[in-house]
């Protein structure tokens, strides 16, 4: 496959360091995408959707290495210690850039200073779902029957420390401290059968095409979306805030990284890359597939520490801990 070639400016403009950049070709081998999670998760299923798509624009094939482990945070720190050369990127989410060094008592890494955004990919919104048995149409109706029985109502999520657990945790907050116990979970999957078999009333689980279809078949309920604007894969379901829940906005972004110090125009080949892949109809019909949307914040790098300042305060205010 042809490989691209990088046309230098006068060497004279340039240090040597620089020169041998922008006289060498890139890619010249494979180029290594860490997906911090374990295989069969949102992440890894996103990861390998981008990889997939953007092998034929990059002029390189694309390995997915799963490095999991402390909430994405081992993967994460393994990258951001990689050689800046291209040739190690990380499939990056709100858990591994916002939730794991802001909840961390010994943060790895610093997710501005560290990495350098290629781009964003894909938004999944977490949502608030119930069991059929649970005597709550709506929102608000959930959060009336919470009050009325403290303690008596649970909620399930991932896992102690995901984003799923600190959706849940921001959803007693907004919805006025609501007395509601967690119960961690193994993953996404195992919380949801519990649901189904009725072992836990309420899940906080990152929207997927797998919920989606637990919701349509009428074995689970979701009664709230923590998105800005309504879903277009599920335009009829209420986001959480349209339900009387305040500022209830979880939404898992996924993007692509590089260590920084990464050559200038090797990040713009990538960057390149990333937004060809975002505007191919195919990539995006997967993404409704998976439940999720395409980016479309106009301003990514704003958006980033915007999001590392407000969860940041979330995770203050609800004295949220990684597991």
């Amino acid at each position: 496959m042809k490989k691209r070639t990088f046309l230098g400016v006068a060497s004279t403009l340039l240090s040597p360091w620089a020169s041998s950049w922008a006289q060498a070709r890139y890619p010249e081998r494979a180029i290594r995408l860490v997906v911090p999670f374990a295989p069969g998760g949102d992440g890894d299923i996103m990861g390998r959707v981008w990889a997939k798509f953007a092998t034929p624009h990059i002029g390189s094939s694309l390995v997915v290495d799963n490095k999991a482990g402390a909430g994405g945070g081992i993967g994460a720190a393994e990258v951001s210690r990689a050689k800046a050369d291209g040739y190690t990127l990380l499939l990056g989410t709100t858990t591994t850039q916002i939730i794991n060094p802001a909840a961390s008592a010994s943060p790895q890494y610093d997710p501005l200073k560290d990495f350098m955004l290629v781009g964003m990919v894909s938004m999944n919104p977490t949502c608030i779902v119930v069991h059929p048995s649970v005597p709550a149409n709506t929102l608000k109706e959930l959060v009336a029957l919470i009050k009325a029985n403290p303690g008596k109502y649970s909620y399930g999520s991932a896992g102690q420390g995901t984003i799923t657990n600190l959706s849940g945790e921001l959803f007693k907050l907004q919805a006025g401290k609501l007395d509601l116990q967690h119960v961690p979970y193994k993953g996404g999957g195992p919380a949801m059968q519990d649901l189904i078999a009725g072992h836990v009333p309420i899940i906080t689980p990152i929207m997927s095409s797998a919920v989606l279809a637990q919701h349509r078949a009428g074995r689970a309920r979701i009664l709230g979306v923590n998105s800005e604007t309504r879903l277009k894969a599920a335009p009829d379901l209420m986001t959480s805030v349209e339900g009387g829940v305040p500022d209830m906005r979880v939404q898992v972004f996924n993007g692509i990284f590089a260590p920084a110090g990464t050559p200038r125009e090797v990040m713009e080949l990538l960057k390149a890359v990333n937004l060809k892949v975002r505007s191919d109809p195919l990539f995006l019909q997967d993404l409704d597939k998976a439940g999720a949307e395409t980016f479309s914040h106009p301003d990514p790098e704003k958006f980033l520490k915007d999001e590392v300042t407000r969860w940041s305060q979330v995770i203050k205010a609800t004295g949220f801990k990684m597991g």
